[in-house]
């Protein structure tokens, strides 16, 4: 059985934005092949893990690429301009470090003159430390993609990181998959491309797989914390969420139940989500082909899609045993 903190270090350490997620492919395919009857990759880039089995077809689908930014302009001193790959939130922006995939890093910042009232993506920049155009150009080219720079830091149960949306759930999924030694259903592990750009790789896989049920694993965020705005009952560390709806899906009774009774027989204590902004795979599974039931698991997070999100071990290692119970039975 693998670790669930490895596993963290090495799929939020490896660079992998949207459409671009091929070395974070190969880190899970790695992770994974020990355990899989087959593995592949299709051309929107998803990594498709199989474990065979002669009953239904489900789809467990957890997105691998991240949010980022991408190079649009240089100015003359040498500060990158940029845009966003998937929601980038204003503030959260200023002052993280950033990296490139060829390793330059840099720090964003927005101009000084920018009222905070009126402030946009469009006043921020990168500053890479270059002093003149020309000696930026040398280290980064137009169309070249950014990320958060950090690594996962471990506060007893609770993991600091940038990326933790996704690289949880594709470690929950990881961890599913290398305990389940055999499965009476043909179970595909679907590690999707370019969701935070629209659930675009869970479409074309569930298209694909012609899954009979789907499943997609995501963070959710919580209610937890002071003057939250979405008022919402989930809290950090206390089990994962059966997710009942987002702005993408309202998720099938038959789905909810079969992770509801699963929660039962092993005894995990889970809780109940209602995502009232924001989307999950299972939006693109329910609508793929001829359509399937669709249901979620949900790692409660706080702080997402900023540079440093939080979340609670115990919670994603509960979401793998409970996957792991549902899709078996």
């Amino acid at each position: 059985m693998l670790e669930l903190f490895e596993i963290l270090s090495k799929l939020t350490g490896t660079f992998g934005p949207s459409g671009r997620e091929g070395a974070v492919s190969r880190v899970i395919h790695e992770l994974c092949r020990p355990y899989a009857d087959g593995v592949f990759s299709d051309v929107l880039g998803n990594l498709i893990v199989r474990k065979k089995g002669s009953g239904k077809k489900i789809m467990l689908s957890a997105h691998m690429d991240t949010i980022g930014m991408a190079a649009t302009f240089i100015e003359d001193g040498g500060f990158v301009r940029f845009g966003a790959v998937g929601g980038l939130s204003k503030e959260q922006l200023s002052g993280a470090r950033v990296v490139f995939e060829n390793g330059v890093r840099g720090v964003l910042s927005f101009e000084e003159k920018a009222e905070q009232k009126s402030l946009s993506l469009n006043h921020f920049f990168i500053d890479i430390g270059a002093k003149t155009k020309e000696e930026a150009e040398k280290a980064v080219k137009i169309g070249d993609f950014a990320v958060f720079d950090g690594r996962p830091v471990l506060n007893g149960d609770k993991v600091f990181s940038p990326y933790l949306d996704n690289r949880i759930g594709c470690a929950v999924l990881i961890l599913a998959l290398s305990g389940i030694k055999t499965t009476r259903n043909d179970l595909y592990f679907v590690f999707s491309a370019q969701e935070e750009v629209g659930l675009r790789g869970a479409q074309t896989a569930a298209f694909q797989i012609g899954a009979d049920l789907g499943i997609a694993v995501d963070v959710t965020g919580t209610g937890d914390t002071p003057g939250v705005k979405d008022k919402m009952s989930v809290k950090l560390g206390e089990g994962p969420a059966i997710k009942i709806a987002d702005r993408s899906v309202l998720c099938s009774e038959e789905v909810t139940t079969l992770l509801k009774n699963a929660a039962e027989r092993r005894k995990i204590a889970v809780q109940y989500e209602i995502l009232m902004s924001g989307g999950t795979d299972a939006g693109a599974i329910q609508r793929a082909g001829s359509g399937a039931p669709v249901g979620g698991v949900s790692i409660p997070t706080r702080y997402i899609h900023s540079p440093n999100e939080l979340s609670s071990l115990s919670d994603a290692l509960d979401a793998s045993r409970l996957i792991a119970e549902a899709v078996c039975r």
